[in-house]
Parts: C-alpha cells; structure tokens; sequence
C-alpha cells in the first residue's frame, strides 16, 4: 500500500485508512520501532507502568527493594552555595 506524507506544522505525518485501523485494533496511541530501513507502527497493548505494582510488590517480597544509594549522601542542613 503506498501513502503520501503530509504537513503537520514542522513535521509529516501518514493518513491510515480506517480498514486498517480497526483491523490492527488502533486507537488513539501507537509506537514507533525505528529499524535499518524500515519504521514498525505497533497498536499499543499495554498502558504504560501497567503490572508495575504486582513487581514491586514482589520485590518487597524478595527483598530486592533496598536503596541503591547511601543515606549519608544527603547530610542535614547541607545547602547549595
């Protein structure tokens, strides 16, 4: 299938035809996986950070939720000069 580009302010963008869109279940967000000569267009599936709580709370579980960080780097009364 072959498209033409349009203006959009400062950059271009592609028109996908409906048939498309519904067949690929596009909504309203889509990423973008630039390759050697190719660009992927790919319905996005998952929300962002989605399960991100089930993780961490089995980290908590494990207890592989430690600071990586020191306390001591941030000394009381410590100000920008």
């Amino acid at each position: 299938m072959l498209t033409h580009l349009v203006s959009i302010g400062n950059s271009r963008g592609i028109r996908i035809p409906a048939t498309l869109l519904r067949q690929y279940n596009i909504n309203e967000e889509v990423e973008l996986l630039p390759g050697k000569d190719e660009i992927i267009i790919r319905p996005i599936t998952r929300k962002p950070r989605e399960g991100w709580s089930e993780a961490f709370a089995a980290m908590h579980e494990r207890g592989e939720d430690e600071p990586l960080i020191d306390d001591a780097l941030e000394p009381e009364g410590w100000e920008w000069k």
